[in-house]
């Protein structure tokens, strides 16, 4: 079975290296150009360039798979089957009908729910009890197509981001390496999905991460863990910028104050919200490293009854 493998980011490298490790044929690995990064600006290769250099494996970066050269090239390599895993451009239908069998997808969510390009974090904005990931086979529309397998894992409450994706895209690369050989010789259909009960995600922007304390404590709490590691969850305090890192619902509170107000400074910072309070257990006030909420509320003398900007 030839592979083109498409993908760019960090956890995208879990299932091509799980691909090249279980024997199958990677014919090309296909990936985003490097880009500036740092805040030196310098030109930086996707982690899935420097992973398919370190296997030995053929790589392309084209700037659009628009390009007609670039989809003969792709249709020169004559793949069976394809790969994405979060490749960061969608397929058009000249690129999907390259290989026979199509393109298969690790999605971390329990398709047809939090379908778009943050499901891992919709699920925990949603209070989900349970997350999975899907293997599905691309369609022309967004994460619709059939489903060849999914696997469900409980959703923990303290569960954040970064790591549940890393963890969801090692659970996709064991269940795509399981899945492909059956799928190639016929004897696994995928089924297609309910879409009656889709819901869809949106790309993530920097103000998403603005913290309103107006909104609920319950889902304050939720977004540092969601936007963790971007777009993070943060505020302003006196003028200067302040990111919560890590926070936890304080269900003792019962007292009542405007949104946004220092409350509390035992058993660390509590500040009122438009439902409960919230506990500030880690933070990174402006110009410092992170630290626990009860050492930063210690330096600020006489702040209870002052207030976070809202």
């Amino acid at each position: 079975m030839r592979i083109l493998f498409l993908g760019s980011p960090s956890f995208a490298v879990l299932p091509l290296e799980a691909l090249h490790n279980a024997g199958f044929e990677l014919v090309g690995v296909v990936t985003q150009p490097d880009r500036p990064a740092g805040r030196q600006r310098q030109l930086t290769p996707p982690p899935v360039k420097v992973a398919a250099e370190r296997l030995g494996l053929p790589v392309l970066q084209p700037e659009t798979l628009r390009d007609e050269t670039v989809i003969a090239q792709l249709a020169a390599l004559q793949p069976d089957v394809g790969v994405v895993a979060a490749y960061g451009e969608i397929l058009r239908k000249a690129v999907l009908a390259i290989p026979p069998l199509g393109y298969l997808n690790i999605h971390p969510s329990l398709l047809p729910l939090h379908r778009g390009p943050t499901p891992v974090a919709g699920a925990i904005l949603a209070g989900e009890s349970e997350t999975g990931v899907s293997v599905m086979r691309l369609d022309p529309g967004m994460d619709s197509g059939p489903i060849l397998a999914q696997a469900v894992v409980p959703l923990p409450p303290h569960a954040r981001s970064g790591p549940l994706t890393d963890e969801l895209f090692q659970l996709g690369s064991r269940l795509l390496v399981e899945v492909l050989p059956a799928y190639a010789a016929g004897q696994l259909l995928p089924q297609p999905q309910d879409h009656s009960r889709a819901t869809v995600t949106r790309l993530l922007k920097k103000e998403d991460g603005q913290i309103d304390w107006n909104l609920p404590a319950l889902v304050i709490e939720r977004m540092t863990r969601a936007y963790d590691p971007w777009p993070g969850s943060f505020s302003t305090w006196q003028g200067q910028p302040f990111k919560v890192l890590e926070a936890r619902v304080h269900a003792e509170w019962t007292g009542a104050a405007a949104p946004g107000t220092l409350v509390s400074a035992t058993p660390g910072p509590l500040v009122a919200t438009g439902s409960g309070a919230l506990e500030l257990m880690q933070v990174q006030p402006a110009g410092k490293r992170a630290m626990q909420g009860r050492a930063w509320v210690q330096g600020q003398p006489n702040s209870i009854g002052m207030a976070f900007d809202t």
